[in-house]
């Protein structure tokens, strides 16, 4: 197993927060929220790419969205380690209401006051996802012993607005940058307190789009 800063420790569990792969919605920045988008082909092939690089991690399990694109990417990581991806309905991304399936130009022009703060107005509040993921990151990580380590596969508006909880930050401001398709951060509970290792972490060079479309789904 990897050694990341603060070493290894029997207290210590980790869980890698995996982004699902490409779906044709993030190719065009459609606010997907909850409605059950697949992966496209070059989704699939990230998830292939990705996936031994966590494997070579020996996670102890897998969690996942029960949302088909992140599933589907759970399950090559399943197929490389012999694990089974356990599904966890709170790991879903935020729901959007009637911004779902709509671009963020759209949004923009019929939404202009809530688009300046994301919020969906007839969809999920910032802290009932952080409330919802977060939660499902704890039992996770409380359900493993110290020395474990989890992939948890999710969508970046949910695994961002749960990590930032995890790690005490505002539910208001996005101060974790998003998660690129196929990309992962790493968070470490040691002693009750949580600690961000890693953020971000991708395969191969790819520019993280850093719009509001890409930042839920």
């Amino acid at each position: 197993m990897s050694i990341w800063p603060g070493g290894e420790g029997p207290e210590i569990v980790k869980l890698v927060l995996w982004r699902h792969g490409q779906t044709t919605y993030n190719l065009e920045r459609r606010f997907q929220g909850q409605r059950d988008v697949p992966l496209n082909e070059t989704g699939l092939e990230q998830a292939r790419r990705a996936a031994p690089y966590l494997a070579a991690l020996r996670p102890d399990a897998i969690w996942s969205s029960d949302l088909s694109r992140a599933s589907a990417t759970a399950e090559v990581l399943a197929g490389l380690t012999g694990l089974p991806v356990q599904l966890d309905k709170d790991l879903r991304e935020r729901g959007g209401g009637s911004w779902e399936g709509k671009t963020a130009a759209e949004i923009a022009v019929e939404f202009p006051e809530a688009y300046n703060s994301w919020t969906p107005p007839d969809g999920e509040t910032a802290a009932s996802v952080a409330d919802r993921a977060s939660a499902a990151m704890l039992r996770i990580a409380d359900s493993f012993p110290g020395g474990s380590l989890v992939v948890v596969v999710g969508h970046g508006g949910a695994l961002g607005f749960g990590a930032s909880r995890l790690l005490g930050l505002s539910d208001d401001v996005r101060v974790l940058g998003p998660f690129g398709n196929c990309r992962w951060s790493v968070v470490s509970r040691r002693l009750g307190k949580w600690r961000l290792l890693e953020h971000n972490v991708g395969f191969m060079p790819e520019p993280v789009l850093a719009t509001d479309v890409e930042r839920e789904g």
